[in-house]
């Protein structure tokens, strides 16, 4: 039988603390405000999360939920709400409400708000591959105007963020989701 995990609030929201089953309300949740990036919640990175990440962003029109980048592994997005537009092998393409995304492993690809509010887009995505040889930031052209894009390629994710603000884990704040 599987136990259920601890959650315990370590001031900036709610985070299992151990290992098992667990339900945590998106709001409860620990958030991470990246400034112009947006704000993003995880649903990854310990105990039995270390296969998979699912998060939960919300971005203002024209900003982007990251750098335009490749991973190893593949990556799934589901607009829930809102526009935006996805950046992909060099191609643009609008996204609304309950569009899905497949990036297969390799795929260039990122996500910038679009239209007149904020959009709502869950990310998930394997992280097998993300101890070692991860992805990288590629140049492109479309993410270049968009604000989304590397002038450099990189695999070093501080070079590829140094543009903006220092990232901060924050609680929730009203208003962020719909």
């Amino acid at each position: 039988m599987v136990p259920e995990a601890p959650l315990e609030d370590i001031g900036e929201g709610v985070v299992p603390a151990g290992e098992g089953w667990f339900v945590l309300n998106t709001k409860d949740a620990r958030w991470r405000d990246d400034g112009p990036l947006g704000k993003l919640t995880f649903f990854e990175g310990g105990g039995e999360f270390w296969e998979i990440g699912f998060n939960v962003g919300v971005l203002e029109p024209g900003y982007p939920i990251a750098m335009y980048h490749y991973e190893t592994d593949q990556e799934d997005f589901l607009v829930l709400s809102g526009e935006a537009l996805l950046i992909v092998e060099g191609e643009e393409r609008p996204l609304r409400a309950w569009d899905f995304v497949h990036c297969p492993p390799g795929t260039d690809h990122i996500i910038v708000g679009a239209g007149t509010g904020p959009c709502v887009v869950v990310s998930t995505g394997s992280r097998v591959h993300a101890e070692g040889d991860w992805g990288g930031y590629t140049v492109d052209e479309a993410a270049l105007r968009h604000g989304a894009g590397v002038e450099t390629a990189t695999k070093d994710p501080k070079e590829a963020y140094a543009p903006f603000p220092e990232r901060r884990f924050t609680r929730y704040q009203e208003g962020w989701l719909p």
